[in-house]
């Protein structure tokens, strides 16, 4: 259960849900979300792709790292939508357990990512083998999330009402 002082974090692999279950999420509790990916693409004025592109990933993930911790600084609890790599990042994994938030982990069988995330060009990791870098990716990431998870929602099969519920639970 997610007390009412409580931060929401939902972390797991791209095209999970993230984004969408933390707004129905925060609509049903009353509280702002914050999307990483959303608001670093706002304030550097380039997607996603074009940060990786451009500055690479290891400058990604340090603007992913300075949104989490903003985010899990807000004196008013929120819910965010982690970035999927969130959690590569031990500085990440320590802020999460420290901060008292509750984290919980949106796991699906990557096979159902391909499928979700085949129409995405904004997923740069994903351009040459799909299906292939998000088994590696969830192979390398799933004790990450583990790590920092306090509950895991499967959501393979599972309308995003099912979802929510789960997770508001």
């Amino acid at each position: 259960m997610i007390r009412a002082d409580q931060h929401l974090v939902l972390v797991g692999m791209m095209g999970v849900g993230k984004t969408t279950v933390a707004r129905v999420v925060a609509d049903r509790l009353g509280r702002r979300v914050f999307d990483s990916d959303a608001i670093i693409e706002s304030r550097q004025g380039r997607t996603v792709r074009e940060i990786f592109t451009d500055d690479g990933e290891e400058a990604f993930r340090a603007l992913e790292t300075e949104v989490l911790l903003e985010a899990l600084a807000s004196p008013e609890p929120v819910v965010v939508a982690g970035a999927g790599g969130v959690v590569l990042s031990a500085t990440n994994r320590e802020a999460l357990k420290s901060s008292g938030a509750r984290v919980v982990w949106l796991c699906a069988d990557p096979a159902t990512l391909v499928e979700r995330v085949k129409s995405g060009g904004h997923r740069p990791l994903l351009d040459d083998d799909p299906a292939g870098t998000l088994q590696r990716m969830f192979r390398d990431r799933e004790a990450l999330y583990r790590e920092v998870a306090d509950a895991i929602v499967l959501v393979d099969n599972r309308s995003i009402g099912d979802v929510v519920e789960a997770v508001l639970r």
